[in-house]
């Protein structure tokens, strides 16, 4: 790790740290944080690429292994920052994990590992890092999905995690508002991401089922796209992100996507995709995508 220097800019000398750090959002997020003048405290479970990210930022910046399901691990992370870096001015709470089958097709304990990453490691991450951002009147961005707005077939873990996120978020809000710290939640569509990618690849007719989605929900947003949007929340303090932006427009009509309307438009296709997504995640034989390290089942 480095902790020496640093850059200038919109944030400058604002300490940011972000989970889920050595790939994809949480990667590009970091890069464009430390572009703009931040110091980045990089959280992940793959040394190597997040050494390799600290290097490439410059000095000024930290790495730590850890795995946002384990509260010591992260306890550990955080009072490296702090002693490293100072503080934390603000948390991207960006971990996550998507697994492969349904509850009929597939393991049960990637299920439970999918809520214990994406929602219990949100929880886990804020617990950790809540007092150091009441030290500084901080804010904690935790990375929702616009599937907390709509039930994917095939995606039960994770829209349900997700769906936690959101709510999770909105109670903390209101809990740390008189402590000085701002909470928002993020609400990202389909990112080009390796998860997104390794779950298109491995599930063909998860792909087929994406592509018929109405617009925006189909929408492929690039990873530069979402990591702006992440950055300047962190800059505004904003209580709401969408990526894209009408991600917004179609959470002000969540109860038509959970309508019997819309279990009977959903339905026509999934009894047509689920048989095929259950087919190929059992020929596939894992729960997960290759590049998701560490994973306990």
């Amino acid at each position: 790790m480095s902790i020496d220097g640093g850059p200038t800019g919109r944030l400058a000398g604002r300490v940011v740290l972000v989970t889920g750090a050595a790939r994809g959002i949480g990667a590009h997020t970091a890069r464009l944080a430390a572009a703009r003048g931040a110091r980045l405290s990089l959280i992940g479970l793959e040394p190597d690429r997040l050494a390799a990210l600290a290097a490439e930022l410059g000095p000024g910046h930290a790495w730590f292994t850890a795995d946002v399901t384990d509260q010591a691990a992260l306890a550990r992370a955080v009072d490296g920052t702090v002693a490293a870096l100072g503080g934390i001015d603000a948390v991207v709470a960006n971990a996550g994990v998507a697994n492969r089958g349904t509850i009929a097709v597939g393991d049960v304990e990637a299920l439970v590992h999918t809520v214990q990453v994406n929602l219990v490691g949100v929880m886990r991450t804020a617990a950790a890092t809540v007092p150091a951002l009441i030290d500084r009147g901080g804010y904690l961005l935790i990375v929702s999905s616009a599937a907390a707005f709509a039930a994917l077939p095939g995606m039960a873990a994770y829209c349900a995690s997700k769906a936690g996120v959101e709510h999770f978020g909105t109670a903390i809000r209101l809990e740390l508002a008189h402590r000085g710290v701002a909470v928002g939640t993020a609400h990202p569509s389909w990112v080009d991401t390796d998860l997104v990618r390794e779950a298109r690849a491995d599930l063909p007719a998860f792909d087929t089922a994406l592509a018929k989605l109405p617009w925006p929900m189909r929408r492929t947003t690039t990873v530069a796209e979402c990591a702006e949007a992440f950055v300047r929340a962190i800059e505004r303090r904003s209580r709401r992100v969408y990526v894209p932006r009408v991600v917004g427009a179609v959470q002000a009509v969540r109860s038509l996507l959970v309508s019997p309307l819309a279990d009977r438009l959903v339905g026509r296709t999934a009894r047509v995709t689920v048989p095929l997504i259950e087919e190929q995640a059992r020929a596939l034989g894992r729960g997960f995508g290759v590049s998701t390290p560490q994973v306990r089942p």
